[in-house]
């Protein structure tokens, strides 16, 4: 219980949006795949709101 308390507290809990980016550019398997990806991530991909339609 208390671990789960200092992890939320620390923020590790949750990745950060720079790191969720970086894992995606990172899983790409080509150059085309990475150039999609980073248009992609350029766009907002991982930035928008749930509130956006």
């Amino acid at each position: 219980m208390f671990n789960l308390f200092k992890s939320l507290i620390s923020g590790k809990a949750f990745p950060r949006i720079a790191e969720l980016e970086r894992a995606y550019l990172e899983a790409s398997v080509s150059r085309i795949d990475l150039e999609r990806r980073q248009r992609e991530v350029d766009g907002g991909l991982f930035r928008r709101s749930s509130f956006d339609l």
